[in-house]
C-alpha cells in the first residue's frame, strides 16, 4: 500500500544536484498527494535550481523511484528552494547559474521571431509549429521554444513522444521535421499543471536559452502565451531586438484585442513583421465555396492599425493524419494549407533577409 512514509523513504536516496544532499533532508519534498484507488501520486519537489539539465535527471529518478514503490502514475511539479534554505544547506556559492554559450550573447546571429496574440484560442501554436517547419523546409536552421508555459501544446501538436537528451549540464533539444524543439511540457509528468510565480517563469525561460545546446540557428521561433503578461514582458526584456508576428482571427473583437500585443511590441521597439489571419474561412471540398465563419476583415484592420502587412490568411482545416507518423497539427507541403505556410515562410525570409 502506498503511503507518505513509503514514498519519502524511496526519495531519501535522490540528491539535489547543487546541494549534494537528499531532497528529503533539504525539505525539498513540498507536497505528497496519494490517490490510492487510481494508484496515482502527485509530488511537488523544490530544488536549488530549476529548469536545468540536472532537474531532468532528478525528474527521471523521482518518477522511477515512486513507480518502484508501487505507483502506477506520477504527477510531478517543481518549485525552487528559498535563498535561506539554499544557504542553510551550504549552497550559497555552488548554485549560481552555470553559463554556457548562449543565444542571447551579442555575437549571436540568430533571428528571434515571437509569435503572439491578444487572446487564446486563435491558433497561435498551430501557426508557430507549421511556420517553423515551413522555414526548415526552406533549408533554414530552425529552433522552436514553446514559451506558452501554462498552456504548452507544441510537443503534442508535432507528435513528439520523446524527451530531450541530457549530457552533463547540457540539454539537447528534440528534433522533429527538421526543427529543434524545447518545451515546458518536457519538464512535467503526466500533463501536470504548472503553478509558478512570475519570477520563476523568467528563470525557466532564461535557462531555455542558456542551458540548451541549440547549435547554429538561423531562426528561433517562440510560441508565446496569449496577452501581455509576465512571460511576454520577460521575453521583451531578454530579447531587445526580436521581431514579432501577430496572430488573429477575422473577428473584429479578436483583432481589437490583438492590437494590444502589437502596441506592446511597438513600445518595446520590437519590429512587427506582419499579421497572420487564422481561421479566415472554411472552404467546402465539394463546392469550393468559402464560408466566412468568423466574419471578415479583422486581419486587414489589424495590419492597417499596426502599419504592417497581412502575411497570409489560413483557412479552417485539418491535416491528413498519418497513424504511423502521428503529428495531429502538422500540414504537408502538398496540402493546400501547407502551401500557404510555405508562401508565408518565403515572404518571411525575404523580409528578414536571412
Amino acid at each position: 500500500m502506498l503511503s507518505e512514509e513509503k514514498i519519502l523513504n524511496v526519495l531519501k536516496d535522490i540528491k539535489d544536484p547543487d546541494l549534494h544532499k537528499s531532497i528529503v533532508e533539504t525539505g525539498g519534498v513540498r507536497e505528497i498527494k496519494i490517490k490510492e484507488e487510481k494508484g496515482h501520486v502527485s509530488l511537488k519537489i523544490a530544488l536549488a535550481r530549476t529548469g536545468t539539465a540536472e532537474q531532468m535527471h532528478v525528474q527521471q529518478k523521482v518518477v522511477q523511484a515512486v513507480k518502484g514503490a508501487g505507483a502506477e502514475s506520477v504527477g510531478l511539479r517543481f518549485d525552487q528552494l528559498t535563498e535561506e534554505e539554499v544557504k542553510k544547506h551550504g549552497g550559497s556559492e555552488g548554485t549560481e547559474e552555470k553559463k554556457g554559450p548562449s543565444l542571447l550573447s551579442k555575437d549571436s546571429e540568430t533571428e528571434f521571431i515571437l509569435i503572439t496574440s491578444g487572446k487564446g484560442g486563435v491558433g497561435k501554436s498551430t501557426v508557430s509549429v507549421n511556420l517553423a517547419t515551413a522555414l526548415a523546409r526552406e533549408g533554414k536552421k530552425v529552433g522552436l521554444i514553446d514559451a506558452d508555459i501554462y498552456g504548452f501544446s507544441v510537443p503534442d501538436m508535432m507528435g513528439i513522444d520523446t524527451r530531450p537528451t541530457v549530457k552533463g549540464q547540457t540539454i539537447f533539444p528534440v528534433e522533429r521535421f527538421g526543427v529543434k524543439v524545447i518545451s515546458m511540457g518536457f519538464f512535467v509528468e503526466d500533463n501536470a499543471p504548472v503553478i509558478w510565480r512570475g519570477p520563476m517563469l523568467g528563470k525557466m525561460l532564461n535557462n531555455f536559452f542558456n542551458e540548451v545546446e541549440w547549435g547554429e540557428l538561423d531562426y528561433l521561433i517562440l510560441d508565446l502565451p496569449p496577452g501581455t503578461g509576465d512571460v511576454a514582458l520577460d521575453l521583451h526584456t531578454m530579447l531587445p531586438e526580436s521581431k514579432e508576428i501577430i496572430v488573429t482571427t477575422p473577428h473584429a473583437t479578436a483583432a481589437f484585442v490583438a492590437a494590444r500585443a502589437g502596441a506592446m511590441a511597438i513600445k518595446t521597439n520590437h519590429e512587427i513583421l506582419g499579421v497572420i489571419e487564422n481561421m479566415a474561412y472554411f472552404e467546402s471540398k465539394l463546392t469550393g465555396e468559402k464560408e466566412f465563419v468568423f466574419g471578415q476583415g479583422g486581419g486587414d484592420r489589424l495590419a492597417e492599425e499596426l502599419k504592417t502587412e497581412l502575411l497570409g490568411r489560413i483557412p479552417l482545416g485539418q491535416p491528413e493524419i498519418d497513424e504511423d507518423d502521428f503529428a495531429p497539427s502538422m500540414y504537408d507541403t502538398d496540402h493546400p494549407i501547407g502551401k500557404i505556410y510555405m508562401q508565408i515562410a518565403k515572404r518571411l525570409i525575404e523580409k528578414v533577409g536571412k
